[in-house]
């Protein structure tokens, strides 16, 4: 059985491994060994802390394959981002252009640096090993973080947000970065890109145009990218866009990768989830069910079999131990539609 729990010491080896897997361009794992450590660390003591929310705290789940003990990918959730430090994206705005002289008319789109999204929850660091991918297991690892989310309302904000990766190839090279940020970075993408991760964004303040950028400037290269997802993160797309995510013309200003978001209390999971008594029982179980423990410390989600006995949810002996509930406890169930 595949389950999600918290990230704890013991992962730092496997942390390191599925960042190096990732490769460039995947800028939440893009970061050094101490980066990474901080950050195990840092969900250690959120998971461990009390019930509120805080800038400092991050949730990372990792995918665990129970009968080998392998972990196959991992996501995270931050607790509040862009209050600390800036969350710096593009926003495209459509400006009319008129001319009664010339007897025309037409927009043209233009990019505006913004921090809009302070103060939301953002979901993102989602990887799946190549050999675990069309398994189911990352709609798991991605959709569990919802079910965390409803466990805890008051840890999080009202908006989640997610930052999907652009187009940058194996080498690193991507064809917004170098219409645009090496003009002002004076940096190739990869140190832009490690500076954002490991380090505050205020070199972005500094060195990243005050004034609208006009995308018809910019060489056809760079337009076909914006807001265009990486081949890599296409399933990631359709698996936030299923849970009520939406693009609404916000973009990475490093890569152009689109940005999409959702009122947390309309993500699918979380509305269509609900909290009932988990029962043991042998036999059929006709149902594929998302469920949880529904708690913070030890959280764990599994995706398995589950049947109704009348008022009874009921699953296998085994699903309530991955869960580390006994028969009877409250857990939270969300049933897929076929």
């Amino acid at each position: 059985m595949l389950t999600v729990r918290p990230i704890s010491e013991k992962d730092a080896p496997v942390l390191l491994e599925l960042a190096r897997l990732a490769g460039p361009g995947f800028t939440s794992l893009a970061v050094g060994e101490n980066v990474l450590q901080a950050r195990l660390d840092k969900s250690v003591k959120s998971f461990a802390g009390p019930p509120t929310i805080s800038p400092d705290h991050i949730y990372m789940l990792m995918l665990e394959d129970s009968e080998t003990g392998s972990v196959l990918g991992l996501s995270a959730i931050k607790a509040q981002i862009g209050i600390q430090d800036p969350f710096f994206n593009f926003r495209i705005l459509k400006v009319a252009q008129m001319s009664n002289v010339a007897t025309t008319r037409f927009d043209m789109d233009v990019l505006v640096l913004v921090n809009e999204y302070a103060g939301a929850t953002e979901v993102g660091t989602l990887y799946v090993r190549p050999e675990a991918r069309g398994t189911g297991a990352g709609r798991l690892i991605s959709q569990a973080r919802y079910m965390l989310l409803a466990a805890a309302p008051e840890r999080f904000g009202d908006r989640v947000v997610s930052e999907l990766r652009g187009h940058v190839d194996d080498t690193g090279y991507s064809p917004f970065w170098e219409a645009i940020g090496r003009k002002f970075f004076h940096m190739d993408f990869s140190q832009a890109d490690k500076i954002s991760a490991e380090q505050d964004n205020q070199f972005i303040l500094d060195l990243m145009p005050k004034y609208p950028i006009y995308a018809e400037l910019l060489p056809e290269s760079a337009r076909a990218v914006i807001g265009q997802t990486h081949p890599s993160g296409a399933g990631a797309r359709l698996y936030l866009e299923a849970e009520g995510f939406r693009y609404d013309g916000v973009i990475d200003i490093f890569d152009g990768g689109p940005s999409v978001s959702a009122p947390r209390a309309d993500i699918r999971t979380i509305r269509q989830s609900r909290v009932m008594g988990l029962h043991r029982a042998t036999g059929d179980f006709p149902l594929t069910a998302l469920i949880s423990n529904d708690r913070v410390p030890d959280f764990r989600c599994v995706m398995t079999g589950l049947r109704f006995d009348g008022e009874r949810a009921c699953v296998e002996a085994s699903t309530l131990a991955a869960l580390k509930l006994s028969a009877g406890a409250p857990a939270r169930i969300w049933i897929k539609r076929a």
